[in-house]
């Protein structure tokens, strides 16, 4: 599936000469981007242009590219509903749809590996020679490539590398100023890596928003960086020492910057996980008053990892309240794979074997999200103006 105090620089495409930035990053809105994510876009992989084509505050997202799946709406692909963003077969075809070279090419693509093929070089490569920066979420981190960063210099173009931590000693342990942030924490977790978990928190942050509710959401992926999310962290790529405390910061930055009712913490992968520790350190981090538990009915094994099988939501449920002092006050269903009815079954199923609320995020309307957390905090009713949860 799929959908913000520290900011370092992001370039404009007036700033030349400046290759290097790192995330969390600023740059106006209304630049123009096309996502490169070819042969992934609506899989697992894809995650990253699949956010970009629902929620994107920083870019005007023009189209994108994967030519298994061209000549389709985006939205429609994705979500059912059109929105004008079409996927289209290559640079070329990008170029010629905008009418000109568009600011930036971004890399769609969050393989389980963070590399680039051969293949996806050369297109990186050739949007660098047309003139357009590039924006890169992968784990490797293209500045560093000889390669790019001279095409990038030759071209007079920026490479921004979203994963690049800052550096070290700017980094933060964790320090206990969580404890002043005196305003609920909800944390949404899930049972396997790029299973909707950043889709689900933006909604809900937007849902919340839209109830009266000042909500905002501390992102800890590199796709929310790149939508335009003012508060968060790369955190699977810093050195663990620091992952709790840098999530700390963000929480502490985005409460005393916003003053807000309510602070949304986006997940990672699944505490079950055996590749990712990234949601121990949100737990431990941003000490959560509540969590939501975002799950696929339909997997059988974990995304990138076929060997292991998918915990149940109970299990996870489980494991999060035995680890950390949180209680799940909701699951979040993604309907991957299944019908009308299916879903449907699967929701009512969920809610009366967990005793929680349960809906699906993207099908089922916004005000279930809502709901969700007054019942668990009916405290925020106030805020909203109303005195019962709806």
């Amino acid at each position: 599936m799929p959908a913000p105090v520290s900011t370092t620089s992001f370039p404009t495409a007036t700033e030349q000469g400046e290759r290097v930035a790192t995330a969390p990053f600023a740059l106006p809105t209304g630049s123009t981007a096309v996502v490169y994510c070819e042969g992934l876009f609506g899989e697992q992989d894809g995650k990253t242009a699949n956010g970009l084509v629902r929620h994107s505050e920083r870019y005007e997202v023009l189209s994108v590219i994967d030519s298994v799946r061209s000549g389709v709406d985006a939205g429609t692909f994705l979500d059912g509903t059109a929105n004008g963003i079409p996927v289209l077969a290559s640079l070329d075809h990008a170029v010629s749809h905008a009418g000109r070279v568009p600011d930036y090419l971004i890399c769609g693509l969050a393989p389980a590996d963070g590399l680039l093929s051969d293949e996806q070089r050369i297109v990186l490569l050739d949007g660098i020679a047309r003139g357009m920066h590039i924006v890169n979420g992968l784990h490797e981190f293209l500045n560093d490539d000889a390669e790019f960063a001279a095409a990038a210099v030759i071209a007079g173009v920026t490479i921004t590398d979203v994963r690049r931590p800052k550096a070290k000693r700017d980094l933060h342990l964790f320090s206990g100023r969580i404890f002043d942030v005196t305003c609920p924490r909800i944390a949404v977790l899930g049972t396997d890596g790029a299973i909707g978990k950043r889709t689900t928190a933006t909604l809900l942050v937007q849902a919340l928003n839209a109830h009266g509710i000042r909500a905002v959401m501390v992102g800890t992926g590199q796709t929310t960086l790149i939508q335009g999310g003012k508060y968060g962290v790369a955190l699977d790529a810093l050195v663990p020492q620091f992952c709790s405390g840098e999530v700390e910061h963000q929480v502490v930055a985005a409460f005393e910057g916003e003053d807000p009712d309510v602070i949304v913490v986006e997940g990672q992968g699944a505490l079950s996980h055996p590749a990712y520790l990234t949601s121990a350190h949100i737990l431990r981090g941003s000490r959560p008053a509540a969590v939501i538990v975002q799950h696929a009915p339909k997997r059988r094994v974990l995304g990138d990892f076929p060997m292991m099988p998918m915990p149940t939501a109970a299990d996870e449920i489980a494991l999060i309240e035995a680890f950390a002092d949180t209680r799940v006050i909701g699951v979040t269903i993604n309907h991957e794979e299944m019908t009308g009815d299916e879903l449907r079954d699967a929701i009512e199923e969920h809610r009366t074997l967990l005793g929680v609320p349960v809906t699906d995020p993207l099908t089922r309307p916004a005000s279930d999200l809502v709901d969700m957390v007054l019942a668990a905090f009916p405290a925020l009713a106030v805020a909203a103006g109303t005195t019962t949860p709806g």
